[in-house]
């Protein structure tokens, strides 16, 4: 069953040159982007469902890689259902867990921690509320795991660690666990900055960070206190690849010092846009295109870079195959324009002047979900179904 697009305008593959694709057309079809090229060279009757984009754009479909995943569509800490369907009419296509610590009771002992992460794993691997996908399943690092415990996670499926909400004293307590997490081939991720909830570390700094050997640096901007001093300049300069992952609900001043830095030692590669919630700071839809907006308009990032750092920079960094629009990649993308009354002329030109872009159109595994956000403003250019 498939599903042709026609018409786009300005568009963005999802690299970090913001490189357009080559023709204003696309069809997708079991899943994937099958082709990619004119507008004239699409036969209507040959689609089961026909998008006229009439001149707004493509990009791919947002990957937030901070989200607190609990068990199916609902949040605990906000007492909301239905927030990632919300979250998919604010652009976000793909929800990446920050482990699964906003359970109620969750557990802390080394078998607890296994049996949560791998309870959500499973339970996500086929459940795509209002078809996002949701990568779930990320073991809590506390006192007492191993490498055999890591092992063990692996084989079951579970790719993802979490530093920084465990049982552990001091924040290099957990640099054996980190790395013999990395080494049975988890990616590790890292709580970085001031403690978000009661119990946890008082401080995580650019050091412990880096001392760990973690692929991303959570929230580095802050989730929600940002780092102290220098930190910032050394995690951007003696990091490595530490993926720079900046939140929503952290501090702008630290997002933008950190985007200069970045931007100062070629490292843009490493940035990446996420939200950070649902947390304390709120069930928060349009909370990936808000920042990508703010750092944009500040002057932050050009809008090549910050759409990168929301797509296709998240999926090389979680190895993941999405965030890219390729053929054969996951046909999950959103049309795009200006929204009614922005002084910009296109989407990429809303962001510039610090506008909310509207959604028009989206698809996730070739499906459409819907041609109207409810959560972004009305569109310039409307998406008209042609087809049937």
């Amino acid at each position: 069953m498939s599903v042709a697009i026609v018409n786009i305008g300005r568009s963005h593959r999802g690299d970090l040159a913001g490189t357009p694709l080559d023709g204003d057309a696309l069809i997708c079809d079991g899943g994937a982007i099958a082709w990619i090229g004119s507008s004239e060279d699409v036969a209507p009757g040959d689609h089961a469902q026909v998008l006229d984009a009439g001149g707004a754009g493509v990009i791919p479909g947002l990957i937030d890689s901070h989200v607190h995943i609990t068990f199916g569509d609902y949040t605990p800490r906000q007492r909301t259902v239905g927030y990632l369907e919300s979250y998919l009419h604010g652009g976000t296509t793909r929800a990446i867990t920050a482990s699964e610590v906003h359970v109620p009771g969750r557990p802390s002992d080394p078998a607890g921690v296994k049996a949560l992460a791998i309870a959500a794993q499973r339970c996500f691997a086929g459940f795509r509320p209002a078809g996002v996908t949701v990568h779930a399943g990320s073991v809590i690092l506390e006192p007492g795991l191993t490498r055999a415990d890591f092992d063990e996670l692996r084989a079951e499926g579970v790719w993802l660690a979490k530093a920084g909400f465990g049982g552990f004293e001091t924040p290099l307590d957990y640099v054996p666990v980190a790395r013999a997490a990395r080494a049975a081939g988890l990616l590790v991720t890292c709580h970085t900055g001031g403690g978000s909830i009661p119990g946890s570390l008082d401080r995580i700094d650019a050091a412990a960070v880096i001392a760990m050997g973690a692929h991303v640096s959570f929230h580095v901007n802050g989730g929600p206190t940002a780092m102290v001093g220098d930190d910032n300049e050394r995690i951007v300069v003696e990091g490595g690849d530490v993926a720079l992952q900046l939140a929503m609900a952290g501090n702008l001043r630290s997002a933008l010092e950190i985007c200069r830095l970045a931007r100062e030692h070629g490292r843009e590669d490493r940035l990446l846009i996420s939200t950070d919630t649902p947390t304390g700071t709120g069930v928060v839809p349009l909370g990936m295109l808000h920042l990508i907006a703010e750092l944009v308009s500040l002057e932050g990032l050009p809008v090549e870079l910050a759409i990168a750092a929301a797509t296709g920079s998240v999926g090389r960094v979680y190895r993941l195959d999405a965030g890219l629009l390729e053929v054969g990649r996951p046909a999950d993308l959103l049309v795009v324009d200006a929204p009614l009354g922005s002084a910009g002329d296109d989407w990429a030109g809303a962001l510039e002047v610090g506008d909310v872009p509207a959604i028009c159109a989206a698809l996730t595994a070739g499906e459409v979900r819907y041609t109207k956000s409810r959560n972004t403003p009305a569109p310039k250019r409307p998406v008209r179904v042609v087809a049937p």
